[in-house]
């Protein structure tokens, strides 16, 4: 098959890798435009970009598609199949009705719960026991295709948003090499999602970093896990932002206001609205992140009250 390919963040590279190490023709990546990165604020290729020019493909990074030159260039590739995962850009029906296949969409979630922009991070905020990818036909209404195919992912408790993303970006990978046959030869047969059931994974924002020391210990170690590697769970100590990056729920009673820092030998605990957070790794204001033993031995902190 002729294969057009459109993706953007690391998330896409499994797949695209290992579309070129199938026996399909990859006749052109699309992704977005080189963004200013770095202190410099230099232009950085995406990831997708850089794999697509080490193996000399042809890197095409529109602004939009709805001009009618920027689709008569993609159209002129003629493309039997187009994937796209997480691409970052609305395709029009045009460029959808153009693969003589299908256009083909890998999400980061077992739909129809958490269609939308962060449904990696939601799954684990929320406290979903599993997760996993779908695969499904492309639509102009988001995440709304026909299924046709998913891989399960079962979050294991020290799971984070980070750590997920990595499995799953690999199931991409997976569950589109089992089915790309499928798709050559015409046989997959597309579920309908069940509107019903459906869930909207909201993007998500800094002010959403916060921790309420108010909540249960369950809930915060969830958002600890949910926002690492962004934007990092944080929290005022001493008037700094002290951002946690690895903490979990501890099934004691808190017998302290909420916030309240309690030092258990080389164990930090934080007594919450239920239970007690026990912090792993944190990072205070122009340092490194650090494990918490490091930070008891520099830090009078039993008593002290986050937040």
């Amino acid at each position: 098959m002729k294969i057009i390919f459109a993706g953007t963040p690391e998330f896409a590279v499994p797949t695209l890798r290992m579309l070129l190490d199938s026996k399909h023709q990859i006749c052109a990546v699309y992704t977005q435009p080189d963004r200013p990165a770095g202190r410099g604020r230099k232009l950085k290729p995406s990831p997708v970009k850089e794999l697509a020019l080490k193996f000399a493909i042809p890197v095409y990074q529109p602004q939009s598609l709805k001009s009618e030159d920027e689709f008569q260039q993609l159209a002129d590739l003629a493309p039997d199949l187009m994937v796209v995962v997480a691409y970052g850009m609305i395709l029009p029906q045009p460029v959808l009705d153009l693969p003589t296949l299908n256009c083909i969409n890998v999400h980061a979630s077992l739909l129809p719960r958490w269609r939308g922009a962060a449904p990696i991070q939601r799954a684990v905020l929320a406290g979903d026991k599993k997760t996993g990818v779908t695969l499904m036909a492309m639509v102009r209404k988001l995440d709304a295709g026909a299924m046709l195919h998913k891989e399960e992912y079962v979050i294991a408790a020290d799971d984070t948003a980070s750590s997920v993303h990595d499995k799953l970006a690999e199931l991409g990978a997976t569950g589109l090499k089992k089915i790309l046959p499928h798709i050559e030869a015409g046989t997959l047969e597309p579920e309908p999602q069940d509107e019903s059931l459906v869930t909207y994974a909201e993007k998500l924002g800094k002010s959403e970093a916060v921790l309420d020391w108010r909540q249960s210990a369950e809930q915060l170690a969830r958002k600890v896990r949910g926002l690492n590697a962004w934007p990092v769970a944080q929290t005022l100590y001493r008037n700094n932002v002290l951002r946690i990056w690895r903490a979990e729920a501890i099934d004691e009673p808190a017998q302290a206001a909420p916030g309240t820092l309690i030092r258990q030998g080389q164990h930090l605990n934080v007594a919450t609205g239920d239970g007690l957070l026990r912090l792993h790794e944190v990072q205070l204001p122009g340092g490194k992140r650090m494990p918490v033993t490091a930070f008891v031995n520099a830090h009078a902190v039993d008593g002290l009250r986050l937040g």
